[in-house]
């Protein structure tokens, strides 16, 4: 290959599908003018960047322009290699008409990692079954400010929680043929007063102990295809630009074998933002030499800047070398090179085989058709469907088991009322339930003309459903970020004359300030925003029961509400399904079973704060502010109870090479099938370096029957214990430790005392991760009779 065809494989081209069908046309992005294709693709092309999720499109048509495109780009060069497409699919497909599930915040809170691997094994099928060969997801930065827009895209505040749900993600989207993309490697989360972009400061430990852990997981455990460099730097070094991250301990250490993408501009903003580069050809040359190996989401540094940095020395062509060498390897595996290759996506091969016959037998075919082209693209309309009811069955289990119950004064769950009072600002907003990279609110916002393409029912149209027998008024009272507080006395009125109210608060989600949550939404503080804190304290001075329910990307500071409202009941954007969800849990057809995967804090101006810290970080006589939260990570109410007991320890004594070994019992003691959740958390009393006061090491969602009893049967490996020592490696060392087996970070239930005994004993990324989780079913106890 010459040096032109090499770069042009690790170069990106940001486009739009054709919804008549045609190709792809150049997306017009404010940063950048687009590439004119017909100079570009007689190299080559590395990527195709969001052909569906640019532009509404129809499916149909746009696997049909993608399919054109393919062969055009494949027919272009001298070596017939078509480009790898990518899409967004962080709560689903992002592309019209596409099954919008839960937001990562809510996979976090169902505590199902098996769950959400079924959910990405449907979003890969999706994206193969049109053309894609890539989706940029998970995302794996663990919340260490809630003030971040971006939390609604993170699964939680707890690393462990984080890369076992992550990796999940990752198993089931590569297990349908999509490339998976962790991102954004590393820290980003962790920016300064939570703003968007902005530099982190963290020591080596934390993010060795807090940050890297779920990306080593999911390498190790999920075999990802792809990582995405962060934007933000560390201590003054860009991720894109940080050889040490890309090279040294992701593929040295870890052993990733895939290729590293650019974040969106990455590279560039190695010049514009960062300022470590003085030109476009040093950005090129740091970032490619660091370990980055594709620029997207389209061509700018890598190439004729790199060609000139290449020509002027600065650049070996073994780095480029390098780079194409994973890049074709990927497309290899992907089968794009194999000499049968064919740009018909699976979703189009029925169709187009069966107008292939029909031409056959004689049916006139358009003029210019050919034996994988439709002479009538329209016909396509339609016929391609990408919120099937098995979709939105997933969605809906996703959303039911993520509704967190966190307060519950008895009202819930609702029996009949006569009459409800729906207020708030999302009680009839369809797009209430859609974080930001949902296509909806991503995209068609943008297209305000164009339906959404999906069912989106109201929470107003979910309560009548499920209420049919109440008289259901709604109002309200104020918008999500607005000033104006004119409504609030309708809304007072509607509740003085209801017997309950139903209380609709939370967030809209947007993009860079054109909402409450989502890239670059960024907030001054954990209060509801606009006038919703004022609209809450308005009708808990009514004295009608409210029952609290959000719609929401981030947690937020409750108020009064959370010891004067009735019930509290949380919702982190759950998708299309989600209003369904919420209305079952209040009316109790779902017994909820959602954790939280971050914590609600009980005052709104105590960032960055997270249960994940140490005993400094507690409340105390040496500070005027209180970071304790209104309701802990890990917590959630259901309307089943449950009796833990019969702690039997076997082992609680070992070498730093050693295991426990621990049982109890769970029973269900209410009168209706339930979920419990089992977490376990370590607390290390004395360690050579300063520790969190507990942390997450494992959990286990247990479904029980009334009065049904389960055995649960613990292996904890002392690997579990590591942390990363005084001199930077990671060791397990010898001393006392208590595991609280808890119902929550705030809720321990049962406490065993452990002792670790020998040397301290290094460990490396081949350490053990994981718990052992058994489950053994015990007969009912016998209940006792009546004399």
């Amino acid at each position: 290959m010459t040096l032109r065809e090499k770069t042009a494989q690790l170069v990106g081209v940001w486009v739009g599908a054709s919804d008549e069908g045609g190709e792809v046309a150049p997306h017009q992005h404010e940063m950048e003018q687009p590439p004119d294709l017909d100079t570009l693709l007689p190299h080559g092309l590395g990527q195709l960047t969001r052909p569906f999720g640019t532009a509404p499109v129809d499916p149909a048509l746009g696997a049909l322009s993608l399919l054109r495109t393919q062969r055009r780009i494949a027919a272009a060069n001298r070596f017939g290699i078509p480009a790898l497409a990518h899409e967004e699919c962080l709560a689903g497909f992002a592309a019209w008409g596409a099954t919008a599930y839960p937001v990562p915040l809510s996979w976090g809170a169902t505590f199902n990692p098996e769950l959400v691997r079924t959910m990405a094994a449907a979003i890969g099928r999706d994206l193969r079954s049109v053309g894609v060969h890539q989706g940029l997801a998970p995302v794996l930065d663990v919340v260490r400010d809630a003030r971040w827009g971006r939390v609604e895209e993170t699964i939680g505040e707890d690393p462990y929680l984080v890369g076992t749900v992550a990796t999940a993600y990752v198993r089931g989207l590569e297990s349908a043929g999509i490339v998976a993309t962790l991102k954004h490697f590393a820290g980003y989360s962790a920016s300064r007063a939570g703003r968007n972009l902005a530099p982190v400061s963290m020591g080596p430990r934390e993010r060795a102990d807090v940050i890297l852990p779920p990306f080593e997981m999911a390498v190790r455990e999920g075999r990802p295809g792809s990582v995405m460099h962060a934007y933000t730097d560390t201590d003054g070094l860009p991720s894109a630009a940080d050889g040490a991250l890309l090279t040294g301990l992701l593929r040295d250490t870890w052993g990733f074998t895939g290729t590293v993408v650019a974040d969106y501009f990455g590279i560039a903003f190695l010049k514009a933002l960062h300022g470590v580069a003085e030109d476009w050809s040093a950005a090129a040359a740091l970032a490619l030499d660091s370990g980055v190996d594709v620029e997207l989401p389209t061509v700018k540094t890598f190439g004729q800047p790199l060609l000139d940095a290449v020509a002027a020395g600065t650049v070996p062509e073994e780095l480029i070398d390098r780079a194409l060498r994973r890049v074709l390897a990927q497309k290899a595996r992907l089968g794009l090179l194999d000499p049968d290759w064919s740009p018909v996506p699976a979703a189009l091969a029925d169709v187009l085989t069966a107008a292939d016959a029909d031409a056959d037998a004689g049916a006139a075919a358009a003029p210019g058709a050919d034996a994988a082209d439709p002479g009538d693209p329209e016909a396509l309309r339609g016929l391609v469907d990408l919120d099937r009811p098995a979709n939105r069955a997933i969605a809906a289990e996703l959303a039911e088991q993520a509704v967190v119950l966190l307060h519950n004064d008895g009202l819930l769950p609702l029996r009949s009322p006569a009459r409800i009072a729906l207020i708030g600002p999302n009680a009839d907003e369809p797009t209430a339930v859609l974080g930001c990279y949902s296509f909806p609110v991503h995209v068609g916002s943008q297209h305000p003309k164009t339906p959404l393409g999906i069912e989106l029912p109201t929470l107003r149209e979910a309560l009548a459903a499920e209420f049919p027998g109440s008289e259901l008024r709604t109002a309200r009272g104020v918008t999500v970020d607005g000033d104006d507080t004119d409504g609030i006395a309708e809304a007072v009125l509607a509740a003085r004359q209801a017997d309950v109210v139903v209380l609709a608060l939370g967030d809209r989600a947007g993009l860079f300030g054109r909402g409450t949550s989502g890239e670059g939404c960024d907030a001054a503080s954990l209060e509801l925003p606009g006038r919703q804190a004022q609209l809450l304290d308005a009708l808990l001075d009514t004295g009608t029961p409210v029952a609290v329910t959000l719609l929401a990307g981030r947690p937020y500071a409750l108020g009064r509400a959370t010891t004067e409202a009735a019930g509290i009941v949380q919702c982190f954007f759950p998708g299309e399904e989600g209003t369904r969800a919420l209305a079952g849990v209040l009316s109790g057809r779902i017994n909820p079973s959602g954790r939280l995967p971050v914590s609600i804090p009980a005052h709104p101006a105590v960032q960055p704060s997270t249960y994940l810290a140490a005993r400094l970080a507690q409340a105390g006589d040496v500070s005027s502010t209180d970071p304790t939260p209104a309701f802990g990570f890990g917590h959630g109410l259901g309307y089943s109870e449950f009796a833990w007991s019969g702690l039997a320890a076997d082992v609680t004594e070992t070498g730093t090479d050693g295991e426990f070994h621990l049982a109890f019992e769970v029973r269900n003691t209410g009168a209706r099938p339930g979920t419990d959740v089992v977490q376990l958390y370590l607390h290390d009393p004395v360690a050579s370096v300063v520790q969190p006061v507990q942390r997450l090491i494992g959990y286990r969602r247990i479904p029980l029957d009334p009065g049904a009893r389960c055995r649960v049967e613990l292996t904890l490996p002392a690997d579990l214990a590591s942390f990363t020592g005084r001199d930077g490696r990671r060791i397990v060392e010898p001393g006392a430790l208590e595991l609280r087996i808890s119902a929550s970070s705030t809720d321990a239930r049962l406490t065993v005392p452990l002792r670790l005994t020998g040397p301290a004993r290094p460990l490396d990324h081949t350490r053990r991760l994981h718990p052992t989780v058994r489950l053994r079913d015990l007969p009912p106890e016998p209940r006792p009779v009546d004399r």
